[in-house]
C-alpha cells in the first residue's frame, strides 16, 4: 500500500513538474503587435552624420533606447529592394527564395519579367494594371507565413510601401492585406491575391488624393540651407539631379511629375514616405490591429528618394533633408502605436533592404578614388567580337542585365558546341576589363559554395533558370554605366538593425551578423518556430 502511495505521489510530482515546465518553455508571453519599419537604400551612417539635427522622438530614441547592432550586411550579387526584401523576410539568399533581381529574363518567355507580375490576379483600388501582381515567385516561407501558420491564422498580417515588390514580399504569401502606391492613379492600392473587397477607409484615404494634393507644393528645406553643414552645397556641379538638370531647391515637384506623366517623382519626396506613416496609422485602426492577445505584425516601408536616389547621393543636401522629414515622420509613427498599445507591448524593428553607393564623379573629384564606370555597351561589343571570332559569327549573346549574361543555349547546342565551355570562355573574356573584380560561369556557381568574402554574393545569389550564365562582379566603387540607360546601382552592403520596444534594453551590438539573421532572431523573441530552411542565426547578444 506504502508503495502505490509512493509511486501515486512521484506521479503526481512528475505531471506538476512537467506542467511547471511545459509552461515555461511554450506559454512564454508575446507582444501583441509587432511593427517592423524598413527604410530604403539607407546606410548605417547617415544616421551618425544627421544625429545632432534629429529630434528626440525618432531615430534617436530607437537608437538611444533599443538594442543596435552596428555590423549587420546585405550581401547580394545585385542590391535591389526585391532581393534584399525577401532576404530579409525569409532568413535565406536568393539562390533558396529564387528573387535574383526585381525583374530577371525568362528564357522561354523571351523577355525581363517582373518579380511580382501576374496576370491571374487584378488591380484592388484603381483602374490600372500595377496591381497585377502576387508573391508567387518568392519560393521560401516568410517569417509572417510563419506567425501566421503558427497562431492558426489568427494573426494579423499587413504591409504598406511606396514600391510594390517592397510591401508584397515584406507581407509574404499569407497576409491580410499589403497596399503600395500607384504611380498611375496617384492611390495606394492592392492586389486580389491579398484583398477581395477594397476597405472603405482606404477608399477614403484615397480620397484625400495625397500625390496629387502635395505635387503641388514644392518640395523646400526643413531647415535653413545654412544649417545644412552635414551635406555638399545645393548647387553641387556634380549632383545630376531630376532629368540631369533640376538638382536646387525648392524643387518644382508638379513641373517634374507632368513631364513622367504619371506620379513616380513624387515617390521620391518626403511627403510621400508622409502619406505611408498616415496610411500606416490608419490601418492599425482599422485593421483591428493588436484588439487581442494574439500577435500582429504590420510592416512600413519607407524610401530614401526611390529612383533618384543616385541622381543626388548620400552626401546631398536632399539627402539630409528627406532624412530630416523621416525622423519626424517616424517620431509621429511611434508615438501614435506607443499610446495606441502601450510600449511594453510593441516590439519595434528598424532596418534597410538596400544600402546606398556614393556617385563615381563625388568618389573621384572629391576624394580621387581609383573608380570609374564600367561601359557595358563597349564590353558587350567587345565580347561579341571575341565570340564571333572564336566560334564563328553569330548572335551568342541573347541577354544581358544587371552583371550577368544570357547565351543562346539553342544556338550552342545546334553548333554543337558545349555551353560551359562557352560560358567559361566568356567569363574569362570579361575578367580581363579594369573594373570588373571577378565574373565566375554558372556551371561552377550551381556546384554550390561555403565561401565567404569575395565569392560570397555570386554564390548565395545564383539562381538556376533566372540567373545567367555568367554572372560578374565590379570593383569596390566603379558602378555599371550604359549610354542609354541609367541605373540605380549600389555597391553596398552593411545595412542598419535596431530593435526597439518589448523586452528589449539599450545595448550595442558590435558582432558580425547578416540580414538572413533578422527571421531567427524575430522567431525567438516572438517565440514561434524558426523556418525550417532559415540560413541565418540568432543574434545571441538580443536573447537573455
Amino acid at each position: 500500500m506504502r508503495v502505490k502511495v509512493f509511486i501515486a505521489g512521484l506521479l503526481a510530482q512528475f505531471v506538476f513538474t512537467s506542467a511547471v515546465v511545459a509552461q515555461e518553455i511554450f506559454q512564454e508571453s508575446r507582444p501583441k503587435v509587432v511593427v517592423g519599419i524598413v527604410v530604403e537604400n539607407m546606410r548605417p551612417d547617415y544616421v551618425q552624420r544627421f544625429w545632432n539635427k534629429f529630434q528626440p522622438g525618432g531615430f534617436k530614441k530607437l537608437y538611444s533606447n533599443g538594442a543596435v547592432c552596428t555590423n549587420v550586411k546585405l550581401t547580394l550579387h545585385s542590391q535591389n529592394y526585391a532581393s534584399g526584401m525577401a532576404t530579409l523576410y525569409t532568413g535565406v539568399t536568393p539562390s533558396i527564395h529564387g528573387i535574383v533581381n526585381n525583374t530577371w529574363y525568362d528564357r522561354l518567355k523571351k523577355k525581363e519579367i517582373d518579380c511580382t507580375e501576374d496576370d491571374y490576379y487584378m488591380t484592388v483600388g484603381a483602374d490600372t494594371d500595377e496591381g497585377d501582381a502576387s508573391p508567387v515567385r518568392l519560393l521560401s516561407n516568410t517569417v509572417t507565413n510563419s506567425l501566421k501558420m503558427f497562431t492558426m491564422g489568427k494573426s494579423k498580417v499587413f504591409s504598406v510601401g511606396l514600391n510594390r515588390e517592397s510591401a508584397i514580399f515584406s507581407a509574404g504569401h499569407a497576409a491580410d492585406g499589403a497596399y503600395w502606391f500607384d504611380i498611375v492613379s496617384g492611390r495606394m492600392i492592392s492586389s486580389s491575391f491579398y484583398v477581395s473587397n477594397f476597405p472603405d477607409w482606404v477608399r477614403l484615404f484615397n480620397s484625400e488624393n495625397y500625390a496629387a494634393r502635395y505635387s503641388y507644393r514644392n518640395w523646400v528645406t526643413l531647415l535653413p540651407e545654412t544649417e545644412y553643414t552635414e551635406a555638399t552645397r545645393d548647387d553641387y556641379l556634380l549632383e545630376r539631379g531630376y532629368f540631369g538638370e533640376f538638382n536646387t531647391f525648392p524643387h518644382a515637384v508638379n513641373k517634374y511629375i507632368k513631364k513622367t506623366e504619371n506620379f513616380r517623382p513624387f515617390k521620391t519626396t518626403p511627403s510621400a514616405n508622409l502619406m505611408i506613416k498616415d496610411f500606416a496609422l490608419q490601418l492599425m485602426d482599422n485593421e483591428g490591429i493588436g484588439d487581442d492577445d494574439v500577435t500582429d505584425f504590420v510592416s512600413v516601408v519607407f524610401s530614401s528618394m526611390d529612383y533618384e536616389n543616385g541622381s543626388f547621393g548620400p552626401s546631398s543636401l536632399e539627402m539630409e533633408d528627406s532624412y530630416l522629414y523621416l525622423d519626424q515622420y517616424l517620431a509621429e509613427l511611434v508615438d501614435g502605436v506607443e499610446k495606441k498599445y502601450g510600449k511594453e507591448n510593441v516590439l519595434f524593428f528598424l532596418t534597410s533592404n538596400s544600402s546606398a553607393s556614393y556617385p563615381v564623379e563625388y568618389l573621384k573629384d572629391e576624394f580621387h578614388l581609383p573608380v570609374d564606370y564600367f561601359n557595358i555597351d563597349r564590353a558587350l561589343a567587345l565580347l561579341t567580337l571575341y565570340l564571333n571570332n572564336t566560334y564563328g559569327s553569330e548572335e551568342w549573346i541573347e541577354h544581358t542585365s544587371d552583371l550577368q549574361l544570357f547565351l543562346d543555349h539553342e544556338l550552342i547546342k545546334k553548333k554543337g558546341f558545349d555551353l560551359n565551355e562557352i560560358s567559361e570562355s566568356a567569363a574569362n573574356f570579361i575578367n580581363q576589363f579594369e573594373g570588373v573584380q571577378l565574373a565566375l560561369p554558372a556551371h561552377q556557381l550551381e556546384q554550390g559554395s561555403s565561401a565567404n568574402g569575395l565569392l560570397q554574393p555570386l554564390y548565395t545569389s545564383y539562381y538556376k533558370n533566372r540567373s545567367g550564365d555568367f554572372l560578374y562582379l565590379l570593383k569596390e566603387g566603379w558602378q555599371p554605366g550604359y549610354k542609354f540607360k541609367r541605373v540605380n546601382y549600389n555597391d553596398q552592403s552593411h545595412i542598419p538593425l535596431v530593435f526597439y520596444g518589448y523586452g528589449i534594453s539599450h545595448q550595442i551590438i558590435r558582432a558580425k551578423y547578416e540580414a538572413v539573421d533578422l527571421v531567427p532572431t524575430l522567431s525567438q523573441l516572438l517565440n514561434i518556430p524558426v523556418p525550417d530552411k532559415c540560413q541565418g542565426k540568432i543574434i545571441k547578444e538580443m536573447i537573455p
